[in-house]
């Protein structure tokens, strides 16, 4: 399962869009926006009258947690709930306007580890929802291994990580758990601190909570806390990752979802990006992280797992600096996907010679494929080869090929003729040939 981190602010209006079928008997305000300085938030005022007229909560929306811990999330005034649109907008612009330090774990209060510094750019505003502390609950699904688990707790906040052991049940579901048997196994095992006259709404709300999750294709969901007030809702903070290898079939479900960096990390390239989308189209497979762009190894393996293998051989025979990027094109990709995959890599490692003057190198690798056509993807990288030929002769790139699977030994001749017409060094080897022994042919010459 590739996962992928989201905003509170896209969880919850995920959750938001469905809310009726999951949870019919619940009602839910879903008043939230998202903004990156003070004017954008009074603009949203205009449509939005509640930021004009009710007390107010902001903060960042950058993936990360201890919001409150780090002193960035604006709730008060004088007074807890007495935030008005004008202070939000001049908190929010005076956080945006410098670097900020935030701390990811702590020690009590006291923050440990070193900080990470970035810009803040997005955050959520909501209304403030007054409430008892023992109105506030936890829940959260994840898988773990084969197993779906669901978690529990009375306890909401900040300290529920604290004695995790005694404050949270945890359920485990079989992928063949009906539903029947997942409502049964919830109701079983509602926390014993839930407040009596709760415990009915929570399992119902529970019940609703893990088949969304599952539905919607979450890979992680957080609601910390929530806070259940009879039949109303309100979901303070959350965390989420969905699934992308189900994007291509969820477009209606999840909406216009974004995958922003996190705070503290560099931005992706559009190049990264541009794959992310492909990626997020197509039932295949198609990752790309840049390692170090100027590196001289390139590698363009089939399978996540073969992926591994490569990256792993070359950084122990060559040493991680001289790898350039890690991913992978999986699963069936058509010729045009496995075209473009290969455009895009070939695009990236033309562009500057190697620093050192040595020529580059072009792994094209994989295991033994189940059902991907060989000789199909092959047509795509020979299109693109087509294409930056030249290039790839400026940089002296020299490719090394071994694949094995349905129709390999046409695409190994296809791609061997294609390239030596073009005038390309190109070495190609079958499954005879060990997975990883094409890296140590190609560092070795």
């Amino acid at each position: 399962m590739a996962q992928k981190a989201i905003r509170e602010f896209d969880a919850k209006s995920i959750l938001a869009k469905h809310w009726d079928k999951y949870f019919p008997d619940f009602t839910y305000a879903y008043e939230t926006v998202m903004v990156q300085n003070g004017s954008e938030l009074k603009e949203a005022a205009k449509d939005k009258t509640w930021l004009k007229d009710k007390s107010l909560v902001a903060k960042p929306d950058m993936l990360f947690g201890k919001r409150g811990k780090n002193d960035l999330v604006l709730f008060r005034d004088k007074k807890p709930g007495d935030v008005s649109l004008e202070k939000a907008a001049s908190w929010i612009d005076d956080k945006s306007s410098s670097k900020q330090s935030v701390y990811f774990s702590f020690d009590g209060d006291t923050p440990t580890g070193d900080a990470s510094v970035d810009m803040l750019t997005h955050f959520i505003v909501e209304p403030f929802t007054p409430h008892k502390q023992e109105e506030e609950y936890y829940i959260s699904a994840t898988c773990v291994g084969d197993d779906d688990m669901l978690y529990m707790s009375a306890e909401g906040g900040m300290e529920v990580e604290e004695g995790w052991d005694e404050k949270v049940t945890e359920v485990a579901f079989k992928i063949t758990d009906t539903e029947a048997a997942i409502a049964k196994k919830i109701k079983a095992n509602i926390p014993k601190d839930v407040a009596k006259a709760d415990k009915d709404a929570f399992g119902e709300f529970a019940i609703g909570f893990f088949k969304a999750y599952r539905e919607l294709n979450f890979a992680y969901l957080e609601i910390n806390p929530f806070v259940m007030q009879g039949k109303k809702i309100e979901l303070l903070d959350m965390v989420a990752k969905l699934d992308d290898t189900a994007g291509f079939m969820m477009v209606d479900e999840w909406g216009s979802v974004e995958y922003p960096t996190a705070f503290g990390m560099e931005a992706k390239s559009p190049e990264v990006i541009a794959v992310e989308e492909a990626d997020a189209k197509t039932g295949a497979s198609l990752k790309l992280t840049l390692l170090k762009p100027e590196a001289r190894i390139w590698t363009m393996v089939a399978g996540g797992g073969a992926s591994v293998v490569y990256a792993d051989t070359i950084a122990d025979m060559a040493g991680i600096e001289d790898l350039a990027n890690y991913g992978e094109y999986s699963g069936g990709p058509t010729t045009g996907e496995t075209k473009f995959y290969a455009e895009t890599l070939l695009d990236l490692m033309t562009r500057e010679k190697d620093p050192s003057g040595r020529g580059k190198v072009m792994i094209i690798g994989g295991a033994i494929a189940n059902f991907t056509d060989v000789a199909k993807t092959f047509t795509g990288i020979i299109q693109a080869f087509e294409i930056y030929a030249d290039k790839m002769k400026e940089i002296d790139l020299k490719i090394y090929v071994r694949r094995g699977g349905p129709n390999y030994e046409k695409g190994l001749k296809d791609i061997k003729e294609a390239a030596d017409r073009l005038g390309l060094y190109i070495e190609v080897y079958g499954p005879e040939t060990h997975v990883t022994d094409i890296v140590r042919m190609a560092l070795e010459k």
